[in-house]
């Protein structure tokens, strides 16, 4: 049996494809269109020296791989495809997943993404086993490196900080190990990739896939791909290993003997040392699982069970529409969702106002919401320590009697000790809940957090003084934070005497978080989930660990993301969720800290006024957040911006027509003077090497200058400075345009009588009507 095998980045030359884009003119022609420049003059000639830029690399190396196989081998379908890296992609075409221009598209897209990524190195490391590799790796504390391809026996390429790989260079080196490190720009293949991962996430929920005519092997798992795990696979593999020797391993174990590599020797050299060194994988098949949907039944205790709910004609009235309400609905309404949440935490319903950054979700919101017996978060985002700090002394100083109320806690991933930091504030002062927001893995400082709250209680049990709400929008967060603290990072904090040994035993026994989050596609940063597939994956996902883990208290998945309704609130506890979480709908309240400008812009939104932009935290890897679209220009200048910063090398590069119009029409100043209060920024923050890191690369100052323009709409916003309106950017999403049409024609129809907590009780109050309703007029069939 045949398998033919495509290469990656890092096989592409100078004069490569020279003689095949002649045989092939309507192709190179649509790929030149695509790219934006002539392909074959890159490939034959490259003039400019771009072939070794990632950006360049990948679109070339895979229209190169696509004319080599349709030329050689087009007429001979093998047994087998497999790619290494980017090669994949070209594996996946010639098994006709997609066509060339929807591949090419791809990887165009991946190439920009990966090639935004940066900070980081690659190194290979030869002549050792992946375990003696790891063993090594952790002797020396380099817990931040990832073994990213497993080319071949005792060649393995490690991938990390870029400071973490010079010092494991210099250490092998003195140990004599034969360590090399690679040119390239960023950590590929790593944990650090997952920005870039989430974001070509996205770009792949456009396109619709083939079923595949021949096996694929999968880079990341080593097993043939799946058909319904195929766009997953696509997005992961950009942070996944590179597991070449197991799939080579596994097409030994299916009989293939001829192993032909597309245009080059550098894969059929690695294939021919696996064949000598390892043995077959033999197991029949191993199916990647997919989530299994779960319909839970609804369960509510003012009514017997039902297994299965019908909707009522909506030829009635709604009774979703806000009235006043004399005597307020507190049976059900105050039973929905879960009564371990509601005594966990001491409030009334099932509901949390969730933070929003830099102070939108304010001091005065968190609480109001307290006095409620609701429970809010205080968006600490953008906000300095000392910001922070006076507003818990404020929070701390009007709630005394035990009330309900937490903190935001965001990953900086760029950042960790001011997180920890931010955590070491919140035990100094008490803080009991906090809301874990943008977390990928467990970090340092959130794990310190959840263990300086574990004691015994009176009974012998496990007390968790110190709750996480975690937001998490992928299963795969939610199983790190369904599961325990992991060991490594608990015995940092043991070496660091941070914990104590009982806190680390106690710690094994009780999850991360007992309250998980499902945010799906939400106002801000987001990744565009859908609820009603988000949450039935990860209700089942919790309840495969609760059974694993064995938990004495069970864990708690609650939902966010497009609730603003009574209706929206009654559909997620009829999905058996166990409390919900509202954003944007809050900051559209008299105690948001938002610019009264902005609430009364807000107010009249409908639910098609919002769009996406680029998210300026983020913006080299392409990340979106949702914002106002009505009445603004931001969405559209901030793509522009986006697209000129993938379009251009460098300031220089970009036309001097549209330069004037963005410093006359966007920035408001020129672009000299931008970069000027740039540099005096990371000069103020201590971070020079942002400035020199800036000045020796041109893209890179580019997108620093570029991210001036998204962290001045927000301070615009902020303020009300109606003089810079077409430029504010509001984070929100439609949630709030749908509890607009909700509340129009009543008292709430203008922001100036909306209150966060009355809001989040009529929402409660008329889902469970509305739920009443719906049983009665089931009952009555």
């Amino acid at each position: 049996m045949r398998a033919i095998l495509f290469p990656g980045q890092g096989s592409q030359y100078k004069g490569m494809g020279r003689g095949l884009f002649p045989a092939f003119p309507a192709e190179t022609r649509l790929a030149s269109d695509i790219l934006g420049y002539d392909i074959e003059e890159l490939c034959a000639q490259d003039p400019r020296r771009q072939l070794v830029q990632t950006q360049f690399t990948q679109p070339a190396l895979y229209v190169v791989n696509a004319f080599h196989y349709q030329k050689q081998y087009a007429g001979a379908p093998p047994g087998f495809l497999a790619g290494h890296s980017l090669g994949e992609y070209n594996a996946l075409l010639a098994a006709g997943a997609f066509d060339f221009e929807t591949g090419l598209r791809l990887v165009q897209k991946r190439g920009e993404l990966m090639a935004a990524a940066s900070g980081g190195g690659m190194a290979a490391v030869i002549g050792l086993s992946a375990g003696e590799l790891q063993s090594l790796l952790r002797e020396g504390g380099y817990d931040d490196i990832d073994l990213a391809n497993f080319n071949a026996p005792g060649q393995i390429v490690i991938a990390g900080k870029k400071e973490s790989i010079e010092k494991v260079v210099e250490g092998f080196k003195a140990k004599d190990i034969t360590i090399m490190p690679l040119a390239v720009s960023a950590p590929f293949h790593s944990r650090y990739m997952k920005p870039a991962a989430e974001a070509f996430a996205g770009f792949l929920k456009d396109f619709s896939f083939n079923p595949l005519r021949i096996p694929v092997i999968a880079n990341a798992t080593a097993r043939p791909y799946e058909e319904e795990a195929l766009v997953e696979l696509l997005s992961t593999q950009i942070a996944s290993s590179v597991r070449w020797v197991d799939s080579i391993r596994f097409l030994m174990g299916r009989g293939v003997e001829d192993y032909e590599e597309v245009g080059g020797s550098i894969l059929s050299r690695m294939v021919k040392d696996i064949r000598a060194k390892c043995t077959p994988i033999m197991e029949e098949k191993v199916v990647l699982q997919a989530p299994v949907e779960h319909k839970p039944k609804v369960t509510l205790k003012a009514e017997p069970p039902s297994a299965s709910i019908k909707y009522p004609s909506q030829e009635r009235e709604p009774a979703a529409r806000p009235k006043p309400v004399a005597e307020p609905n507190g049976t059900l309404a105050t039973r929905l969702g879960s009564a371990a949440f509601r005594e966990g935490h001491s409030v009334k319903y099932a509901y949390i106002a969730g933070a929003m950054y830099r102070g939108i979700a304010s001091k005065e919101l968190v609480v109001r919401m307290g006095r409620a017996k609701m429970i809010g978060y205080l968006g600490t985002g953008g906000m300095s320590l000392n910001e922070i700090e006076d507003n818990i002394k404020y929070i701390q100083s009007q709630l005394t009697q035990g009330e309900a109320y937490g903190m935001n806690l965001l990953h900086h991933l760029t950042d960790p000790v001011f997180e920890m930091k931010t955590v070491e504030l919140y035990l100094k002062y008490g803080i009991q809940r906090i809301e874990a927001a943008a977390y990928m893995q467990m970090t340092e400082s959130l794990v310190y957090y959840r263990l300086r709250g574990l004691r015994r209680g009176t009974g012998g049990e496990v007390v968790c003084d110190n709750k996480i709400l975690a937001k998490v929008s992928r299963p795969e967060v939610a199983q790190a934070f369904m599961s325990p603290a992991p060991e490594k990072i608990i015995q940092k904090l043991l070496d660091k005497e941070l914990v104590s040994q009982e806190q680390a035993e106690l710690s094994k026994q009780v999850p991360m978080s007992h309250d998980i989050c499902v945010e799906a596609d939400s106002g801000g940063h987001t990744d565009g989930g859908v609820a009603l597939v988000l949450l039935p994956s990860i209700q089942r996902l919790r309840k495969d660990i609760q059974v694993q883990q064995n938990y004495a208290q069970p864990i708690r998945v609650g939902l966010a993301g497009g609730i603003g309704t009574p209706q929206s609130a009654a559909c997620a506890f009829v999905m058996g969720a166990d409390f919900i979480l509202t954003g944007s709908i809050n900051q559209c309240t008299v105690e948001a800290g938002m610019s009264d400008e902005v609430k009364t812009m807000l107010q009249d939104i409908n639910v098609q006024d919002t769009a996406y932009a680029p998210a300026g935290d983020m913006f080299e890897i392409g990340a979106k957040v949702q914002v106002l679209r009505k009445g603004v220009l931001f969405p559209a200048r901030a793509n522009k911006l986006y697209n000129l910063y993938q379009q251009y090398g460098s300031l220089e590069e970009i036309p001097e027509k549209t330069i004037r119009q963005i410093e006359k029409n966007y920035f408001k100043q020129s672009i000299a003077d931008i970069w000027e209060q740039t540099r005096a920024y990371f000069t103020n923050r201590g971070e020079p090497e942002e400035i020199e890191k800036a000045e020796q690369n041109p893209r890179h100052k580019m997108a620093l200058v570029f991210r001036w323009y998204f962290g001045y709409s927000s301070r615009a916003a902020l303020a009300g400075d109606m003089e810079h309106k077409v430029n504010f950017q509001v984070h929100t999403g439609p949630a709030l345009g749908a509890f607009n049409q909700w509340v129009k024609g009543t008292e709430l129809e203008r922001w100036q009588n909306r209150h966060a907590d009355q809001v989040g009780a009529r929402i409660m109050e008329e889902a469970a009507l509305l739920l009443e309703n719906t049983l009665k007029a089931i009952g009555k069939e």
